[in-house]
């Protein structure tokens, strides 16, 4: 296949060089205005991948896009002229509501949801290392990405494990309620996740948790709340060692994902008319932390 990843971050490399590895035919879009952009996963060798080149965005089969939420928008526009109306179109980020917005931009072509727990890092431009294995699940947004289930077997082949999921939603909101829980506290506490285990997180955990709940029900996510908050504590412990992305934007007085985590919580809640102070304060706090570095 011709794939082009749009957003060449540590995902996105990661995706580049597993996809490349296993055959297919891979360009990158990122920020370098450079027309190369070299690539080495771990100890394998460097791979060269061509950057910007719109003859890439015209042939490609799949574009995997990897860009922050937030970024979303404003990466894509200067593709749109260029995409095929088959061209399918898979975005992979932390946060939903992005694909809405995709769909408006390109109504004719398939679209592919996807959420994954494989660990990437980038220690420079040049450099990706695959930091934790883990599982990645796609399924369709629209009509179109419904009949694109050979997804899974692609994906698969370049990095297991991949399983099409036809209620994608589902797990994306699982994720999101995760995401919820973890990166707003870690952010505004600027802790590892493991911290989060501490017993005096217990009660507001759950409070988080428990509002979760009720708007995921009203969504349509049948989840009890127990099986919930023992899936956020699963990963706190999983993943004890690690910041969360909030945290390290948040660090680097980068923008964070907040509107498309908390914020997407936040929207869905007001439209089922569901109180969540909990959720309301962490969403508040963070973007005071933002607000701040534009005052400095």
């Amino acid at each position: 296949m011709n794939i082009l990843i749009l957003g060449p971050g540590a995902v996105g490399s990661l995706w580049a060089t597993k996809f490349k590895l296993a055959g297919h035919n891979v360009s990158l879009w990122g920020r370098s205005s450079e027309s190369q952009q070299s690539l080495q996963l771990d100890d394998t060798p460097a791979i060269v991948f061509s950057n910007q080149d719109i003859s890439s965005v015209n042939q490609a089969d799949l574009i995997l896009i990897t860009v922050k939420a937030w970024q979303m928008e404003d990466a894509i526009q200067p593709l749109l002229p260029h995409i095929n109306a088959d061209t399918i179109i898979m975005p992979m980020h932390n946060g939903m509501g992005t694909a809405s917005g995709v769909e408006k931009a390109l109504p004719n072509n398939p679209i592919v949801l996807a959420t994954t727990t494989h660990g990437a890092y980038k220690p420079d431009n040049q450099h990706v290392l695959h930091t934790g294995h883990g599982t990645t699940q796609v399924g369709g947004y629209n009509d179109k990405g419904m009949q694109c289930a050979f997804l899974q077997d692609v994906m698969h082949h370049a990095l297991p494990e991949a399983i099409w999921n036809p209620h994608i939603q589902s797990a994306l909101w699982t994720k999101l309620a995760i995401n919820c829980a973890i990166n707003p506290l870690t952010a505004i506490l600027q802790c590892k996740n493991g911290e989060l285990a501490k017993p005096e997180f217990k009660i507001q955990l759950e409070s988080i948790t428990q509002e979760l709940v009720e708007v995921m029900s009203k969504e349509g996510i049948a989840i009890e709340f127990r099986s919930l908050f023992d899936t956020v504590m699963q990963v706190v412990n999983a993943t004890a060692e690690n910041y969360s992305s909030m945290r390290q934007d948040v660090f680097h007085q980068r923008r964070t994902e907040i509107d498309f985590i908390t914020g997407y919580l936040l929207k869905a809640a007001k439209k089922h008319r569901i109180n969540t102070p909990e959720n309301l304060k962490l969403y508040q706090r963070i973007k005071q932390i933002e607000q701040s570095w534009t005052e400095q």
